[in-house]
């Protein structure tokens, strides 16, 4: 998975863990069905499983990393760091990790120059996830 899909995980599927795993026991039929069928399930029980549900309210970024800062032990500074970002969401935050995150968010400034880089990372992630169904205050997408 991306370091970006990563990170929407971490977000959006924030203490959705045991819901995610009521789900899908639920999603499994009482009788196996024929195995035709098998095949074509197996298949697109991933797909269901990572799709949003299109019912889904849009996931309160700042409340779900602010709830996420209060119970970590380091003071982390999400709001403008992409490294605490990435640390807060317990992701590889080394400048390897970022310049990866650059890659795939296509970043064509210069990646030696990670201030600038990580500015840009952090701006980047926060239209993403605004983007993507995250409700993030106007203040950190612009």
């Amino acid at each position: 998975m991306s370091i970006l899909g990563n990170i929407f995980g971490r977000i959006f599927h924030h203490g959705q863990e045991s819901q995610a795993e009521v789900a899908t026991s639920d999603a499994v039929p009482a009788q196996a069905p024929p195995a035709a069928t098998s095949a074509s399930t197996a298949q697109a029980s991933p797909a269901a499983q990572v799709a949003p549900r299109a019912s889904a309210q849009p996931v309160d970024v700042e409340a779900v990393l602010n709830e996420m800062a209060k119970n970590n032990a380091q003071k982390l500074n999400w709001r403008t760091s992409i490294v605490d970002l990435m640390k807060l969401l317990d992701l590889d935050s080394s400048l390897q990790a970022r310049k990866s995150l650059a890659d795939e968010l296509h970043y064509t400034g210069d990646k030696n120059d990670s201030a600038a880089m990580n500015v840009w990372l952090h701006k980047q992630v926060m239209k993403k996830l605004a983007e993507n169904g995250g409700k993030v205050p106007a203040d950190l997408r612009d």
